[in-house]
């Protein structure tokens, strides 16, 4: 028997086992552009606050490590991970906004939603018009997803799920308790050694962007920081807990300027990481890279503290938001029998047609002249800023004309891409270069004939997705067009 054919079989017996049903996949309502129609202030509110999610009783009991293999349980503590929240207002009165950034290796929409769920009364209570939950994508943090516990069962612990949410609602409660008036400043920096695209084609944005929150009376700083890597600079033999170089990044900054810092990433498929010297060395003495990623942070941290207020551009106190819902096809055969086994916990829906869909969403945040584009998924580059592979270089052979348009065409070459934002589709592939295994797909990946590995597409939906993120993105863009007519 082939893995196809077992896990199809075990489809088959889970769908006796279990009597969820699978809901119907149906068109999802169009979203609306909500802004103020002018600034009506001269300062933004912001408040900031940072809690622990590292649980007590790591010491003695079990917990799975996320990010490499199965069944790899934590052996350590290397740093503490955290849950970041900022609350930001324009002070309209159409009421703020809330991100929250979490040093974990992603959040699904369900336990987003649980989230949401829990700060429904403060969100009624303050006027919350916008809750973001993004994910570090730390491949050093424990298991938040499932699928990097003993499989077949789950990895994900409901009582270190608990001290996620519990901890966050925390935060996002203090940040509001916190807030502070000020002025809001958007820096940029390019940041040209620290990356790696181990996927051809080679293409990845090297800016690192810097918002800086100045209070007025003068009391700590706060940055959100983006940048495009990968949170693995630990690399898979690492057995501790940590949130990777993001960790020290932070703390370097806070040392450097006592200065907050949330920190989420941008476009990182393909695979975007960073380059770490003597790797290989690093590996042959035992592979402990601990000392590498703290170098890493704090570079990081370095190129974004060389941002100097004289290229700093001020941001006008003027937010708006959009939340669109859409369905993205679900063909991989292995994230559905993780799903209708439990493994993970995600609502699949009859698909119009045939086959299966899972529901996730796009939102777009424009502060001032700045959008901030919150993509549920590990985007390839190219998708966001263009260089397809042609014809002669791709996997299947066919050209960049089946690929959807570059997002940047239709949302502004400026436009900052947050991926893991409120959900993890996984790896979002050009449909010309998205190659299967001719009979296992999606179970074991392949070479194609230049020889290269597709691995990324066995952690992904399938090859529509790419094609359903430009028409849900395009209907948002839609929406704000009409809205500022």
């Amino acid at each position: 028997m082939t893995p196809l054919e077992a896990a199809c079989r075990l489809i088959n017996s889970s769908l006796k086992v279990r009597s969820k049903r699978y809901a119907v996949c149906n068109e999802t309502e169009n979203a609306v552009f909500d802004a103020p129609p002018r600034a009506r202030s001269s300062r933004f509110s912001l408040g900031f606050s940072a809690k622990s999610i590292l649980p007590h009783d790591v010491a003695n009991k079990k917990y799975y490590i996320a990010g490499y293999g199965s069944n790899k349980p934590a052996k350590g503590i290397l740093d503490e991970p955290r849950t970041h929240a900022v609350w930001l207002d324009d002070l309209s009165g159409h009421g703020g906004i809330v991100i929250v950034s979490i040093d974990n290796v992603g959040m699904l929409s369900s336990d987003v939603n649980r989230l949401r769920a829990r700060l429904h009364d403060f969100a009624m209570f303050t006027g919350c018009r916008s809750i973001n939950i993004v994910s570090t994508h730390s491949h050093a943090g424990i298991d938040t997803m499932g699928i990097w516990g003993p499989l077949p069962l789950s990895g994900k612990d409901p009582s270190y799920m608990e001290l996620v949410f519990s901890q966050t609602v925390r935060a996002v409660k203090e940040a509001y308790n916190s807030r502070r008036n000020g002025r809001l400043y958007l820096g940029k920096v390019e940041v040209p050694d620290m990356q790696e695209d181990i996927r051809t084609p080679v293409v990845f944005s090297k800016t690192l962007t810097r918002l800086r929150f100045v209070p007025d009376d003068g009391s700590r700083q706060v940055c959100i920081i983006n940048f495009a890597s990968h949170s693995e600079s630990l690399q898979g033999e690492n057995e501790r807990i940590s949130a990777d170089f993001p960790h020290y990044m932070r703390e370097r900054i806070k040392e450097k300027t006592g200065a907050d810092t949330l920190y989420c990433v941008g476009a990182v498929g393909g695979m975007i990481s960073m380059h770490i010297p003597d790797k290989q060395e690093i590996r042959k003495n035992g592979g402990d890279f601990s000392q590498a990623t703290a170098e890493i942070g704090r570079k990081l941290a370095d190129y974004a503290l060389s941002i100097s207020p004289d290229d700093e551009i001020p941001l006008k106190p003027k937010i708006g938001c959009i939340r669109q819902e859409a369905f993205f096809k679900a063909e991989n055969t292995v994230l559905l029998l993780a799903a209708r086994l439990g493994i993970l916990d995600a609502e699949a829906y009859r698909a119009q047609g045939s086959g299966f869909a899972l529901k996730s969403e796009i939102s777009l945040i424009e502060i001032d002249s700045l959008r901030l584009l919150l993509l549920p998924c590990e985007i390839f580059p190219e998708l966001v800023y263009g260089g397809y592979l042609n014809s002669e270089q791709s996997a299947t052979g066919m050209g960049a004309e089946i690929n959807p348009p570059p997002l940047s065409e239709i949302i502004g070459e400026n436009t900052v891409i947050i991926g893991l934002a409120n959900d993890e589709l996984g790896y979002v592939i050009p449909p010309n270069d998205f190659f299967l295994h001719p009979k296992t797909p999606y179970f074991e990946n392949v070479r194609d004939v230049h020889g290269r590995k597709h691995y990324e597409e066995t952690n992904s939906l399938g090859p529509q997705t790419a094609e359903a993120i430009f028409k849900t993105v395009c209907q948002i863009v839609n929406s704000v067009e009409k809205t500022k007519i």
